[in-house]
């Protein structure tokens, strides 16, 4: 079932975004790419040709592999793209789940994370982060006709979220008698609440969308819980990366890029505007502390 719901995503996502691809940076075309200090970690990446990028493979629209052309596609992959192509290298796109992508970077294994990471005081002691390129909202996400509403119902039901995601500490505070189930990655969530294993799905909005756009018998319900700010993850003490990666996300802000990839991942399946946020990692920090509250 899932295969066949990804495939029809990707064929109307393509359709849709085929246009775009030029304004919105991902169709290859180069530019001058950025002269690095010698010997600084944005001059190593250019040395190797290749930059490695932490991006999730299974979150349409932000970031899944196109089962027609065996690419990843989405939101989180077009800014990727971007930053590649600022730097004059490749993009080296690898798999990155909510449990991995810290020590990704703390390892090596990526050089950036594009992986729809909330900021957050306990993550930004371990990496840096980008200043907040998107802010999605927490919800939850049910079949029709369930007789969950909100929060307050999910006592005594099957809730489904990613292990190492926010929402595991959410779900605790705000649904404590929930029976939480925790999976390596989102698609065993949607694949778990088609066959019946679990009632419900939390977490962000955005990600919830992308399972409605593949499954139209699922529906969000319920106030928002959270306000989740993404930050691109970066290996601690790497400023002059993570500068690099502020520095084109503003221009991409600016230039109308960032609308346009909107428009093509989003807002075309949910009927918003985009909001670029212009906040801090700090302000952004504050935000998720608030949802603790």
């Amino acid at each position: 079932m899932l295969a066949l719901v990804t495939t029809a995503l990707a064929v109307g996502m393509a359709a849709c975004g085929d246009d775009d691809d030029e304004e919105s940076g991902d169709s290859g075309t180069q530019t001058s790419a950025v002269e690095a200090p010698a010997g600084s970690s944005v001059a190593k990446i250019q040395e190797a040709g290749e930059i490695k990028i932490g991006v999730k493979y299974d979150v349409p629209p932000f970031g899944f592999k196109n089962p027609q052309n065996n690419q990843v596609e989405g939101f989180d992959v077009d800014l990727g793209k971007r930053i590649a192509e600022q730097l004059g290298v490749e993009p080296k796109f690898i798999e990155a789940i909510s449990d991995n992508r810290i020590p990704f970077l703390t390892d090596g294994t990526a050089d950036l994370i594009l992986s729809t990471m909330t900021i957050t005081a306990e993550r930004d002691l371990e990496i840096d982060f980008s200043e907040p390129y998107f802010v999605a909202r927490g919800r939850i996400l049910v079949p029709q006709g369930s007789a969950i509403k909100g929060v307050d119902d999910l006592a005594n039901k099957k809730v489904c979220t990613a292990l190492g995601s926010t929402y595991e500490e959410t779900l605790k505070k705000e649904a404590p008698k929930a029976d939480l189930r925790l999976v390596d990655s989102y698609s065993e969530c949607l694949e778990s609440l088609q066959n019946g294993s679990v009632d419900a799905i939390s977490t962000d909005d955005v990600i919830l969308t992308g399972m409605i756009i593949q499954d139209d018998s699922l529906q969000l319900v319920g106030d928002e819980l959270t306000q989740e700010p993404y930050g691109a993850g970066i290996k601690k003490g790497n400023t002059e990366l993570r500068d690099f990666v502020n520095q084109v996300f503003e221009e991409y802000k600016q230039d109308g890029r960032y609308d346009k990839t909107y428009e093509k991942w989003v807002g075309q399946y949910t009927d918003t505007e985009p909001e670029p946020p212009d906040i801090s990692v700090e302000e952004a920090v504050e935000l998720v502390k608030q949802n603790e509250a």
